[in-house]
């Protein structure tokens, strides 16, 4: 992180890495770490948007997790789609966490002073073709998840003291990142309603995955930034340099003798607030 000090305050840049759909399977053993390893060599928080394995196996999860042990920054994640596949969400998640893997599912967590949201989210279409509960049971509970899936964003959100906000879904809250997909999927690769409490409690960006042949960027109805970092995309983007998403976000601490704590400000989070790691720009 770089540091800088103005009027008696101090103010860091952290670097915040992204990607999202690794779907690590069965065979990727060696295949993920150099690609993790060099991403994490140029930021200081990585964030992984979900579909992290193939088909949800604890299997694929464990592979995922030797990959990621050549990783030295915090990292943070949420699941997705194919992740619930194997109705192995409990272990796929918990395997990651041992391997100091933040796993959010409506919370958040707090790393160099910024806040982070995470959630799954839904489907269910955007704009006038948002799908509304109305009709059969099943459509209703359709509906009901997308819902509820918003519903923890925004418990998430507002959670976060920070003035610095990240959210990390793995479904898209804009249609905007999902163009380049054919438009009869646009429905069940994210939904508007989690763009609403986005509006509620404003974040600095937004970044998902899911949609592998989508757009790279978009803007929520303010200008925040949303940013699609599905691996596939990142490769076709970038095939020369690591695919991942990198935005620099400026941190100011507040002055010392401002600390109703009288305490100094930490950069790190505290060693409780993080799980433990095993032994083993800019776009």
């Amino acid at each position: 992180m770089e540091q800088t000090e103005t009027l008696g305050q101090r103010q860091h840049t952290v670097r915040i890495g992204a990607v999202a759909d690794l779907h690590c399977s069965k065979n990727s053993q060696g295949q993920l770490q150099p690609l993790l390893a060099r991403a994490a060599e140029r930021v200081d928080v990585l964030l992984l948007g979900g579909d992290l394995t193939d088909y949800g196996l604890p299997e694929e999860a464990l592979i995922l997790a030797r990959e990621l042990s050549g990783v030295k920054v915090p990292l943070v994640g949420v699941l997705g789609n194919h992740d619930y596949e194997s109705d192995k969400i409990d272990q796929v998640r918990q395997i990651l966490m041992d391997v100091g893997v933040r796993m959010l599912d409506g919370d958040s967590c707090e790393i160099h002073g910024i806040g982070i949201a995470g959630v799954k989210g839904f489907a269910g279409g955007f704009g006038r073709g948002t799908l509304g509960p109305w009709g059969e049971e099943v459509t209703k509970r359709f509906v009901h998840e997308a819902v509820d899936e918003a519903l923890k964003l925004e418990t998430a959100l507002a959670r976060l003291r920070t003035p610095q906000r990240i959210a990390l879904l793995h479904y898209s809250p804009i249609e905007a990142t999902v163009v380049g997909e054919p438009r009869e999927i646009f429905p069940f690769l994210g939904c508007g309603r989690l763009a609403d409490p986005l509006s509620r409690y404003p974040v600095t960006a937004v970044f998902h995955g899911h949609a592998h042949r989508g757009s790279p960027e978009g803007k929520l109805g303010d200008g925040v930034p949303v940013y699609n970092v599905a691996l596939p995309l990142l490769h076709r983007l970038w095939p020369d340099r690591p695919p991942v998403r990198i935005i620099e976000v400026t941190v100011t601490e507040p002055p010392l003798h401002e600390r109703a704590d009288g305490h100094s400000f930490s950069r790190e989070p505290p060693a409780s607030a993080l799980p433990e790691r095993s032994p083993e720009a800019r776009g």
